[in-house]
């Protein structure tokens, strides 16, 4: 017997039962780990109108979906899922600071350009290989920390100093590469 994947509504209102809390009002949801896996967001995460982070990390979650009525989400944590693109980010472009990606299989930066409060982008293990989706990045203007290793774009590099100046020279305003700090000539 297969089990049936558990819905956004369903997480949110087992999180509500074992916090003895009202999600709409909670700043902080983590929904990761459900089991069985959630496999789709949907409109059930809208009503998370003051959550500021939100954690939907290692399930089976394809794309993103469901979140525009978030209008204070600052943190997003969708590690460790199957997403293969950006596509859906858009609706919480005006708040989102941060988005932890890593582990899943994007190969495409599409409309991350829309994220202009993004500070922080943990990307790592995607499937990005080419410079130009990376380039994409030049259009984030408050990014500053970005963890991208394990994306073929930068093990097919011939070392890892190569990889770190030509990454840090084509994104100016990243300050953190890979957790460490970029050092840049002032003069």
């Amino acid at each position: 017997m297969a089990l049936k994947p558990t819905t956004c509504k369903e997480a949110i209102a087992r999180w509500e039962k074992a916090k003895e809390a009202v999600a709409a009002e909670a700043t902080v949801i983590e929904l990761q780990f459900q089991w069985p896996p959630i496999e789709k967001m949907d409109g059930a995460l809208s009503t998370l109108v003051s959550c500021e982070k939100l954690s939907l990390s290692s399930n089976m979650i394809d794309k993103i979906a469901g979140i525009a009525g978030m209008r204070s989400l600052k943190i997003l944590s969708l590690g460790r899922n199957y997403i293969k693109s950006l596509s859906g980010i858009e609706t919480v472009a005006e708040t989102l600071e941060e988005l932890w990606i890593s582990y899943n299989p994007i190969d495409k930066l599409k409309g991350v350009g829309t994220l202009k409060k993004l500070r922080v982008l943990y990307i790592s293990n995607n499937l990005i290989k080419e410079w130009v989706e990376f380039n994409r990045l030049q259009e984030c203007p408050s990014l500053r920390e970005l963890v991208f290793s394990g994306n073929p774009l930068c093990e097919n590099q011939p070392d890892i100093e190569a990889w770190r100046a030509q990454a840090s020279h084509r994104l100016q305003q990243i300050t953190k590469l890979d957790g460490i700090p970029i050092l840049r000539d002032t003069d």
